[in-house]
Protein backbone atom coordinates (compact mmCIF):
# COMPACT_ATOMS: atom_id res chain seq x y z
CA UNK A 1 0.00 0.00 0.00
CA UNK A 2 2.87 2.31 0.86
CA UNK A 3 5.06 1.51 -1.92
CA UNK A 4 1.81 2.03 -4.19
CA UNK A 5 0.96 5.45 -3.12
CA UNK A 6 4.39 7.23 -2.62
CA UNK A 7 5.07 7.89 -6.37
CA UNK A 8 1.22 9.63 -6.37
CA UNK A 9 2.44 11.67 -3.21
CA UNK A 10 5.60 12.57 -4.84
CA UNK A 11 4.14 13.55 -7.91
CA UNK A 12 1.50 15.88 -6.32
CA UNK A 13 3.69 17.38 -3.75
CA UNK A 14 5.64 18.47 -6.84
CA UNK A 15 2.74 20.44 -7.87
CA UNK A 16 2.01 22.56 -4.89
CA UNK A 17 -0.03 20.18 -2.61
CA UNK A 18 2.66 19.67 -0.05
CA UNK A 19 3.80 23.12 -0.45
CA UNK A 20 1.36 24.29 1.82
CA UNK A 21 2.88 22.17 4.99
CA UNK A 22 6.85 22.52 3.99
CA UNK A 23 6.49 26.14 3.83
CA UNK A 24 5.14 26.52 7.69
CA UNK A 25 8.66 28.45 9.11
CA UNK A 26 7.85 27.36 12.74
CA UNK A 27 9.45 30.43 14.27
CA UNK A 28 9.45 33.87 13.21
CA UNK A 29 7.77 37.20 14.37
CA UNK A 30 3.42 36.58 14.42
CA UNK A 31 2.25 39.75 12.45
CA UNK A 32 -1.33 40.94 12.08
CA UNK A 33 -3.34 39.77 9.36
CA UNK A 34 -6.19 41.46 8.39
CA UNK A 35 -8.95 40.86 5.78
CA UNK A 36 -11.17 43.71 4.42
CA UNK A 37 -12.22 42.08 1.56
CA UNK A 38 -15.47 42.96 -0.30
CA UNK A 39 -18.07 40.87 -2.16
CA UNK A 40 -18.80 41.49 -5.80
CA UNK A 41 -20.75 40.16 -8.43
CA UNK A 42 -17.95 41.25 -10.73
CA UNK A 43 -14.99 38.83 -11.77
CA UNK A 44 -12.31 41.86 -13.22
CA UNK A 45 -12.45 43.81 -9.68
CA UNK A 46 -10.01 43.42 -7.18
CA UNK A 47 -12.23 42.81 -4.03
CA UNK A 48 -9.91 40.65 -1.84
CA UNK A 49 -7.77 42.63 0.16
CA UNK A 50 -5.78 40.79 3.18
CA UNK A 51 -3.34 43.16 5.48
CA UNK A 52 0.10 42.39 6.74
CA UNK A 53 0.99 45.07 9.59
CA UNK A 54 3.81 45.28 12.49
CA UNK A 55 5.88 47.55 13.61
CA UNK A 56 8.80 45.37 14.69
CA UNK A 57 9.44 43.28 10.98
CA UNK A 58 12.25 44.27 8.49
CA UNK A 59 12.20 41.36 6.17
CA UNK A 60 9.99 38.56 5.45
CA UNK A 61 9.45 35.77 2.46
CA UNK A 62 6.62 36.26 -0.47
CA UNK A 63 6.44 32.68 -2.83
CA UNK A 64 4.18 32.41 -5.93
CA UNK A 65 3.39 27.78 -5.99
CA UNK A 66 1.75 26.88 -8.54
CA UNK A 67 -1.59 25.19 -7.34
CA UNK A 68 -2.27 22.18 -5.81
CA UNK A 69 -4.16 20.57 -8.79
CA UNK A 70 -1.82 21.84 -11.68
CA UNK A 71 -0.38 18.62 -12.37
CA UNK A 72 -3.74 17.96 -13.35
CA UNK A 73 -4.65 20.65 -15.59
CA UNK A 74 -5.24 20.00 -19.29
CA UNK A 75 -7.42 23.46 -20.07
CA UNK A 76 -6.67 26.41 -18.80
CA UNK A 77 -9.00 29.69 -18.53
CA UNK A 78 -7.72 33.45 -18.73
CA UNK A 79 -9.69 35.35 -20.78
CA UNK A 80 -11.43 38.58 -18.61
CA UNK A 81 -14.93 37.56 -17.74
CA UNK A 82 -17.41 40.98 -18.04
CA UNK A 83 -20.66 38.72 -16.47
CA UNK A 84 -22.71 41.32 -13.78
CA UNK A 85 -20.11 44.51 -13.88
CA UNK A 86 -22.04 46.76 -13.96
CA UNK A 87 -19.40 50.48 -14.27
CA UNK A 88 -16.84 48.88 -16.57
CA UNK A 89 -16.96 46.54 -19.61
CA UNK A 90 -14.44 45.81 -22.10
CA UNK A 91 -14.66 48.78 -23.91
CA UNK A 92 -14.24 50.96 -20.82
CA UNK A 93 -10.83 48.86 -19.92
CA UNK A 94 -9.17 48.29 -23.04
CA UNK A 95 -6.17 51.05 -23.38
CA UNK A 96 -4.18 51.63 -26.56
CA UNK A 97 -1.32 49.54 -27.39
CA UNK A 98 1.42 50.75 -24.79
CA UNK A 99 4.65 51.81 -26.52
CA UNK A 100 7.26 48.68 -25.72
CA UNK A 101 11.21 49.43 -24.24
CA UNK A 102 13.88 46.62 -23.74
CA UNK A 103 15.15 48.10 -20.80
CA UNK A 104 17.98 45.42 -20.18
CA UNK A 105 19.14 42.00 -21.55
CA UNK A 106 21.52 39.75 -20.83
CA UNK A 107 21.79 35.87 -21.35
CA UNK A 108 19.98 35.38 -18.31
CA UNK A 109 17.09 38.05 -18.43
CA UNK A 110 15.01 40.65 -20.46
CA UNK A 111 13.67 43.36 -18.88
CA UNK A 112 10.92 45.58 -20.71
CA UNK A 113 9.14 48.73 -20.01
CA UNK A 114 5.84 49.47 -21.20
CA UNK A 115 4.45 53.55 -21.47
CA UNK A 116 0.65 53.92 -21.92
CA UNK A 117 -0.90 56.47 -23.35
CA UNK A 118 -3.00 56.87 -19.56
CA UNK A 119 -2.30 55.34 -16.27
CA UNK A 120 -5.20 55.69 -13.43
CA UNK A 121 -2.90 57.82 -11.11
CA UNK A 122 -0.23 60.13 -11.46
CA UNK A 123 2.99 59.36 -11.02
CA UNK A 124 6.78 61.04 -11.47
CA UNK A 125 8.45 57.41 -10.36
CA UNK A 126 11.75 56.56 -12.19
CA UNK A 127 13.24 53.29 -12.82
CA UNK A 128 16.86 53.10 -13.09
CA UNK A 129 18.86 49.79 -14.13
CA UNK A 130 22.34 49.91 -14.81
CA UNK A 131 22.77 53.53 -14.20
CA UNK A 132 20.34 54.33 -16.88
CA UNK A 133 17.36 55.79 -15.74
CA UNK A 134 14.11 55.96 -17.45
CA UNK A 135 10.59 57.89 -17.12
CA UNK A 136 6.95 56.97 -17.94
CA UNK A 137 7.33 53.70 -17.18
CA UNK A 138 4.18 52.32 -16.30
CA UNK A 139 4.54 48.52 -16.29
CA UNK A 140 7.88 46.67 -15.65
CA UNK A 141 8.41 43.10 -16.88
CA UNK A 142 11.28 40.95 -16.08
CA UNK A 143 11.25 37.54 -18.50
CA UNK A 144 13.18 34.74 -17.39
CA UNK A 145 15.51 33.17 -20.17
CA UNK A 146 14.38 29.45 -19.96
CA UNK A 147 14.58 26.44 -22.62
CA UNK A 148 15.18 28.70 -25.79
CA UNK A 149 12.10 31.17 -24.20
CA UNK A 150 11.93 34.42 -22.64
CA UNK A 151 9.06 33.41 -19.98
CA UNK A 152 7.96 36.43 -18.12
CA UNK A 153 7.51 36.10 -14.67
CA UNK A 154 7.30 39.21 -12.74
CA UNK A 155 5.22 42.10 -14.00
CA UNK A 156 5.35 45.58 -11.55
CA UNK A 157 3.77 48.73 -12.10
CA UNK A 158 5.97 51.55 -10.32
CA UNK A 159 3.27 54.44 -10.36
CA UNK A 160 1.05 52.31 -7.37
CA UNK A 161 3.23 49.82 -6.22
CA UNK A 162 1.84 46.73 -7.29
CA UNK A 163 3.15 43.25 -8.14
CA UNK A 164 1.70 39.82 -10.11
CA UNK A 165 4.52 36.63 -9.74
CA UNK A 166 4.20 33.48 -11.15
CA UNK A 167 7.22 30.29 -11.22
CA UNK A 168 8.10 28.70 -14.58
CA UNK A 169 5.64 26.91 -16.18
CA UNK A 170 5.28 23.19 -15.40
CA UNK A 171 6.78 20.60 -18.09
CA UNK A 172 3.01 19.90 -19.42
CA UNK A 173 1.99 23.82 -20.17
CA UNK A 174 3.63 26.20 -22.19
CA UNK A 175 2.10 28.90 -20.33
CA UNK A 176 1.00 30.05 -17.11
CA UNK A 177 -1.39 33.26 -16.40
CA UNK A 178 -0.91 35.56 -13.33
CA UNK A 179 -3.72 35.97 -10.54
CA UNK A 180 -3.22 37.62 -7.48
CA UNK A 181 -1.21 41.21 -7.33
CA UNK A 182 0.60 42.45 -3.77
CA UNK A 183 2.10 45.82 -2.48
CA UNK A 184 5.25 46.36 -0.41
CA UNK A 185 4.88 48.62 1.82
CA UNK A 186 3.56 51.22 3.76
CA UNK A 187 0.31 50.52 2.24
CA UNK A 188 -1.91 53.10 1.69
CA UNK A 189 -5.08 54.18 0.26
CA UNK A 190 -5.90 56.38 -2.59
CA UNK A 191 -8.77 55.24 -4.14
CA UNK A 192 -7.44 51.65 -3.36
CA UNK A 193 -4.52 50.26 -1.56
CA UNK A 194 -0.80 51.80 -3.32
CA UNK A 195 2.51 51.64 -2.59
CA UNK A 196 4.25 55.55 -3.45
CA UNK A 197 7.59 55.17 -4.77
CA UNK A 198 10.22 57.79 -6.26
CA UNK A 199 12.52 54.74 -7.79
CA UNK A 200 12.43 51.43 -8.97
CA UNK A 201 15.81 50.18 -9.66
CA UNK A 202 16.94 46.42 -10.58
CA UNK A 203 20.36 44.96 -10.68
CA UNK A 204 20.72 42.20 -12.64
CA UNK A 205 23.93 40.51 -11.61
CA UNK A 206 22.20 39.89 -7.89
CA UNK A 207 18.10 39.75 -9.27
CA UNK A 208 17.34 42.69 -6.87
CA UNK A 209 14.79 45.78 -6.70
CA UNK A 210 15.86 48.77 -4.80
CA UNK A 211 12.52 50.34 -4.28
CA UNK A 212 13.03 53.92 -3.29
CA UNK A 213 9.88 54.89 -1.00
CA UNK A 214 8.39 58.44 -1.15
CA UNK A 215 8.20 58.46 2.56
CA UNK A 216 11.42 58.15 3.28
CA UNK A 217 14.16 54.49 3.14
CA UNK A 218 13.99 52.16 0.67
CA UNK A 219 12.84 48.33 0.36
CA UNK A 220 14.96 45.67 -1.13
CA UNK A 221 13.25 42.69 -3.00
CA UNK A 222 15.29 39.70 -4.51
CA UNK A 223 14.64 36.57 -6.78
CA UNK A 224 15.65 33.57 -3.97
CA UNK A 225 14.25 30.76 -5.72
CA UNK A 226 12.70 30.33 -9.36
CA UNK A 227 11.68 27.12 -10.95
CA UNK A 228 8.97 25.35 -12.35
CA UNK A 229 7.41 25.04 -9.03
CA UNK A 230 7.77 28.40 -7.47
CA UNK A 231 8.70 31.46 -7.31
CA UNK A 232 10.48 33.07 -3.92
CA UNK A 233 11.18 36.65 -3.04
CA UNK A 234 12.96 37.88 0.23
CA UNK A 235 11.87 41.45 0.74
CA UNK A 236 13.49 43.62 3.65
CA UNK A 237 13.02 47.07 4.27
CA UNK A 238 15.79 49.56 5.97
CA UNK A 239 13.36 50.52 8.75
CA UNK A 240 10.23 48.68 9.79
CA UNK A 241 6.71 50.02 8.11
CA UNK A 242 4.74 51.70 11.87
CA UNK A 243 1.04 52.73 11.69
CA UNK A 244 0.19 50.97 8.42
CA UNK A 245 0.70 47.68 6.27
CA UNK A 246 4.16 46.56 5.03
CA UNK A 247 2.59 44.62 2.27
CA UNK A 248 -1.40 43.79 0.91
CA UNK A 249 -2.48 40.82 -1.36
CA UNK A 250 -5.28 42.52 -3.89
CA UNK A 251 -7.05 39.26 -5.77
CA UNK A 252 -10.89 38.70 -6.67
CA UNK A 253 -13.67 36.04 -5.19
CA UNK A 254 -16.82 36.12 -6.48
CA UNK A 255 -17.71 32.15 -5.67
CA UNK A 256 -15.27 29.71 -5.59
CA UNK A 257 -15.46 28.35 -9.28
CA UNK A 258 -14.76 31.74 -10.36
CA UNK A 259 -11.96 33.23 -8.28
CA UNK A 260 -8.02 33.78 -8.18
CA UNK A 261 -7.86 33.64 -4.69
CA UNK A 262 -11.10 31.44 -2.80
CA UNK A 263 -9.38 29.92 0.74
CA UNK A 264 -6.90 31.21 2.78
CA UNK A 265 -4.55 29.41 5.75
CA UNK A 266 -2.66 30.44 8.64
CA UNK A 267 -0.22 29.37 11.10
CA UNK A 268 -1.42 31.31 14.20
CA UNK A 269 1.47 31.91 16.68
CA UNK A 270 2.01 29.24 19.05
CA UNK A 271 -0.51 26.44 17.11
CA UNK A 272 -0.47 23.26 16.37
CA UNK A 273 -1.92 23.27 13.37
CA UNK A 274 -3.29 25.73 10.68
CA UNK A 275 -6.30 27.42 10.82
CA UNK A 276 -8.25 27.11 7.32
CA UNK A 277 -11.14 29.14 6.02
CA UNK A 278 -13.11 30.55 2.95
CA UNK A 279 -11.48 33.71 2.10
CA UNK A 280 -14.32 35.60 2.61
CA UNK A 281 -15.23 34.51 5.54
CA UNK A 282 -11.74 35.33 7.11
CA UNK A 283 -11.58 38.05 9.41
CA UNK A 284 -8.02 38.51 11.40
CA UNK A 285 -5.36 36.80 13.41
CA UNK A 286 -1.79 37.20 15.01
CA UNK A 287 0.33 34.99 12.47
CA UNK A 288 3.30 33.32 11.21
CA UNK A 289 2.40 32.24 7.92
CA UNK A 290 -0.77 32.98 5.36
CA UNK A 291 -1.41 30.81 2.36
CA UNK A 292 -4.06 32.35 0.04
CA UNK A 293 -4.79 29.95 -3.11
CA UNK A 294 -7.12 27.39 -4.53
CA UNK A 295 -8.32 24.11 -3.84
CA UNK A 296 -9.75 23.51 -6.82
CA UNK A 297 -9.97 24.42 -10.24
CA UNK A 298 -11.50 28.17 -10.75
CA UNK A 299 -12.62 29.28 -14.48
CA UNK A 300 -10.51 32.50 -14.16
CA UNK A 301 -6.77 32.49 -14.44
CA UNK A 302 -6.86 28.88 -13.71
CA UNK A 303 -3.27 28.34 -13.55
CA UNK A 304 -2.61 31.06 -11.51
CA UNK A 305 -0.19 30.25 -8.38
CA UNK A 306 -1.22 30.31 -4.90
CA UNK A 307 0.68 32.77 -2.89
CA UNK A 308 2.48 32.55 0.45
CA UNK A 309 3.53 35.35 3.17
CA UNK A 310 6.30 34.01 5.58
CA UNK A 311 9.81 34.14 7.57
CA UNK A 312 8.80 37.41 8.98
CA UNK A 313 11.81 38.63 10.56
CA UNK A 314 13.22 41.94 13.02
CA UNK A 315 16.00 42.08 11.13
CA UNK A 316 16.92 42.29 7.20
CA UNK A 317 17.10 39.15 5.12
CA UNK A 318 20.21 37.24 4.94
CA UNK A 319 22.12 37.68 0.98
CA UNK A 320 22.51 34.62 -0.53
Amino acid sequence: MVRTLLPRFLALGFFGLTSLAQAATLDGLAVQVTNTSEPVLCAEKDNVAVNFASPEVKSFRIEAVHPAYMGSLKQDRWEPDWTACEDISEATSTKPHPVMHTLYEDDRVRIMGLSFSEFWRPSDTTVTIGGKVSRNIHLLQLLKKHKGKAEEVIAMYPGDGYWRIKPLPPQHLEWTAYGSSFIVGPVEFDQRPVTNLKDVAFDPKTMSFTLTLAKGGKAHVAVANLDEERMTLDVSFDQAVTGVPFATLRSMYVTEFNADVARIAVREEKARSWREEMIMNFRDAMATDAWMGRLVPSRHNTSAPDMMFNRFRAEPAVSR
